[in-house]
Formats: structure tokens, C-alpha cells, sequence
């Protein structure tokens, strides 16, 4: 149904229904109590009137919009359908449809994620939400810490694909469509005979190194002479009817063809901020050192984790070293919860300098003992189990958010927007986990020891 701005294409729901009776004692209506909607709708500005998502949904509906999609995992018109039809869904976001009425527009969430990428930041919305779910921790001295990476929806990136990707951008979507529209002869070039060879290239079940290197050469000769006469025409025609986003696509792809002709000559390793996607050119490669995945494109997330709830210490689509995060992780876990007393992190951050600051700081870590002095049996216990509990429970929530919560692959394009997209995964999951605990808590003894 079309708004004609007469009528609200969505009502406000205000009063008791049995179902909505049955909704808030669903773990979907556990989980909306468990949410602070008015303190993560004080982070956005004031809402506007017109068209737009933030006057369609409001500012709880587009939140809550997010976690539902975190929560279900299904794609944008999936939820979109399900909201439609699921009188559940609509209780969640505050916003109940009439009998006659539905959302025919499937780009309203591309639209709340933009309005939530231009108005908020992730860091203070997490700070909202530490600072309500951190009454429902128990054991907030212990402090759990880890990187993992998560990876965004991208072909497995190679030169030769990249440098394709280029020129076909260069040549057939913008020079030969310019000089149709300007009615100028195509400028000279061997894009026709690089297809073939590219085709023939593609087709080939295995490559030698020495076809790589000569595809690789020939791709960047013609890139450069692309970049060239595209450029030259621009200036002719007074930029023609390129776009603002042609504009800096065209600028990543002078980007590209530099970082390709310096690789010709030097090694990878020699090379800083490696574009190696057209689309995604923010994204970098993470070297993981994992046997069946070595290298990961994405992002790569220092994780904290207080009482099996998961926080963000750091998401950078740049590879860092996580060991240094440590002297930052326990200030931000002091400025939460309290101080630390007890740490579990693995080898990577068991350096000198962080040894001694957990020392300076009567801080107990699981690290492997240096020194003759032996542990006490019942400290070789606690190292044991903190040891344990981080390697368990914290790579397992790694596993679950990857594997339920939307953040296997992210799909969405922009720096910002797949962060945002990662932080609702993680704490739409510690949603989950609050709303069966404070539900656990209201059961009786009885169906507790059952």
C-alpha cells in the first residue's frame, strides 16, 4: 500500500490483545523487553517528516528492524515478506499493520541502514547497551579476550580478476558508452583481442605461474592506456555525464593500476593498503595463519568478553596486532564492570611488557608460567579453567554469531554499514542470551533442577 501522506501507512499499537498477551511472554517479546529502545532512539537525531525510512518506522521501528534481521538471518525481502504477515514481528518493532495494508517498498531497509550510518555510531550505541545489560552479569571480574574476522561477501579476489574487472569498467561502461552518446570514434586499443585472451585465459583448468605473469602484464599495459584516453575525453567534454560515484570509482581504479604496475617489479609484502575489490575497496587481506583459510577479507574485530556477553573493543578493516589491545581492553572492562581480577587470552598476548602490567595490576592470567617458580595446585586449577572457558565458550560464540546471527558473510557494501551490520550480529546474540537468563531466573525451583 502506497503512502499518500493522508493516512499513516503504519498504527501505532496502543492497548492489550491476547496476542499480544502471547507475545510478551514469547522469548521474541523477552527479547524486546530486554532492549533500551528510548535510550538507543536518544542516539539519533530528531526524526524528520517526508519521505524516508526514519518517518515510515521511527526510530525503535529501525533498530528493531536491525536486530530482526540479525535475529532471523534472512535477507532484506524476506524480512520485509515475514514483517508483513507476522503479527509477532510487528509487536517487536511497535508498529501493527492493518488488515488491508503491507509494505510493497523492499528498499526501506537499505534506507534505514543508510539513515543509521549517516546519524550513529556503533561505539556509542554498544556503551548504551553495556551500560543496561551489565546488572545481568555475575562474574564481571573475569575478563575474556580474542580477535577473530569477519568476512564480507567478495569472489576470491586475484590480479588478474581485479585487473579485468577494471578494464571492462573502463572500456565498456564508460569510454565506448561515451563515445556513443557524444558521437566520437572509439580511440584505438587491443581491448577486443585482451577479451579473447581473457576468455581463453579463464577457461583453462590450471595456470602456470608464467601465463599469470603475462596476463597480469598485458592487463596492466591495457588498464593504463584505458585510464589514459577515458581521462583525455573527460577533459575534452568537460567530465561528459560521469557521476560523482564514477568519479571515485575512476579515482580507486587509477588507485588499483598503481599498486598492480608497483607489484610487477616488487613483492606483495612491500606493499601497503592492497585494494583487492572494486566494490569493497576499504576491505584488506587479514593474514590468519589458519590451514584451511590462511587468508580472510574482512574485518578483523578484537572481541571482550565479561559473563558469556560479547563487546567490541576494536573493528578495523586494517590488520592489527591484537596483543597490544590488552592495557585498553582491561581500562574498558574497569570503566564497565569494575576491575579485572581474572584474564584469559591465548599465547599471542602472553609479551613481556603485557606480563607485567597484569602483575602491576594483581591481575591472574591463564599464560604459560615463565620462571622456576612452579604454580600452586589450586592456581594451576583457576589457569586451567579461565584457559578453558575462553577457549570454549568464547570460540564457540565466534561460531554462533558466524553460523545464526548473519555474520558468516556480509553482504552489505560500505565501511560503515558492515560494521554496523557485525555490532547488531554481536549484540542482537547477547540480547538472546539476557532474555533466557532473566526468563531462567523468573522459572520456578522445580523447572530449574528439571
Amino acid at each position: 500500500m502506497k503512502n499518500t501522506g493522508q493516512l499513516p501507512l503504519f498504527k501505532d499499537f496502543d492497548g492489550y490483545s491476547p496476542k499480544y498477551h502471547f507475545f510478551k511472554n514469547s522469548l521474541f517479546g523477552q527479547i524486546h523487553d530486554c532492549i533500551p529502545w528510548d535510550e538507543l532512539v536518544a542516539c539519533l537525531p530528531e526524526e524528520r517528516s517526508g519521505r524516508g525510512a526514519p518517518s515510515w518506522f521511527g526510530g525503535k521501528g529501525m533498530f528493531a528492524l536491525m536486530f530482526l534481521k540479525s535475529y532471523l538471518n534472512v535477507s532484506d525481502r524476506q524480512l520485509l515478506e515475514r514483517f508483513n504477515t507476522d503479527w509477532s514481528l510487528q509487536y517487536f518493532c511497535g508498529k501493527v499493520l492493518a488488515e488491508n495494508q503491507q509494505i510493497k517498498d523492499m528498499t526501506i531497509l537499505t534506507r534505514v541502514r543508510s539513515y543509521l550510518e549517516r546519524h550513529c555510531e556503533w561505539e556509542k550505541l554498544q556503551e548504551v547497551l553495556i551500560n543496561h545489560w551489565k546488572r545481568d552479569v555475575n562474574n564481571s571480574h573475569v575478563l575474556l579476550m580474542d580477535a577473530t574476522c569477519y568476512e564480507s561477501y567478495i569472489r576470491y579476489p586475484t590480479d588478474v580478476k581485479l585487473l579485468w574487472e577494471c578494464c571492462e569498467w573502463v572500456f565498456e561502461k564508460q569510454l565506448f558508452r561515451l563515445c556513443g552518446s557524444l558521437g566520437v570514434k572509439r580511440p584505438r586499443s587491443k581491448y577486443r583481442e585482451q577479451k579473447i585472451s581473457q576468455s581463453a585465459y579463464i577457461k583453462k583448468r590450471k595456470k602456470t605461474f608464467k601465463e599469470t605473469l603475462k596476463r597480469r602484464n598485458a592487463l596492466v599495459y591495457l588498464l593504463g592506456k584505458g585510464i589514459g584516453q577515458l581521462q583525455d575525453m573527460l577533459n575534452r567534454h568537460q567530465g561528459g555525464d560521469l557521476e560523482l560515484k564514477d568519479f571515485a570509482r575512476l579515482a580507486v581504479i587509477k588507485k588499483v593500476h598503481q599498486q598492480q604496475e608497483f607489484l610487477l617489479t616488487h613483492p606483495p609484502s612491500a606493499l601497503k593498503d592492497r585494494i583487492v575489490s572494486l566494490h569493497k575497496p576499504y576491505l584488506r587481506p587479514i593474514v590468519r595463519g589458519k590451514e584451511n583459510k590462511p587468508v580472510e577479507f574482512g574485518a578483523k574485530a578484537h572481541i571482550l568478553q565479561v559473563d558469556g556477553l560479547s563487546f567490541i573493543d576494536k573493528l578495523d578493516f586494517n590488520a592489527f596486532n591484537e596483543c597490544t589491545r590488552l592495557k585498553l581492553s582491561v581500562a574498558k572492562h574497569k570503566r564497565f564492570f569494575g576491575p579485572a581480577k581474572q584474564l584469559g587470552a591465548d599465547r599471542i598476548y602472553a609479551t613481556n611488557d603485557n606480563r607485567r602490567f597484569c602483575t602491576a595490576n594483581k591481575i591472574f592470567t591463564c599464560f604459560p608460567k615463565k620462571g622456576p617458580k612452579e604454580l600452586s595446585k589450586s592456581e594451576k586449577v583457576l589457569s586451567s579453567e579461565i584457559s578453558k572457558q575462553r577457549a570454549t565458550v568464547m570460540e564457540g560464540v565466534f561460531g554462533t554469531n558466524k553460523n545464526f546471527y548473519g555474520l558468516g558473510k556480509i553482504k552489505v557494501k560500505g565501511e560503515k554499514r558492515e560494521k554496523l551490520m557485525i555490532f547488531f550480529g554481536i549484540m542482537t546474540a547477547n540480547s538472546v542470551k539476557i532474555a533466557k537468563r532473566r526468563a531462567e531466573k523468573q522459572l520456578p525451583t522445580d523447572q530449574k533442577a528439571a
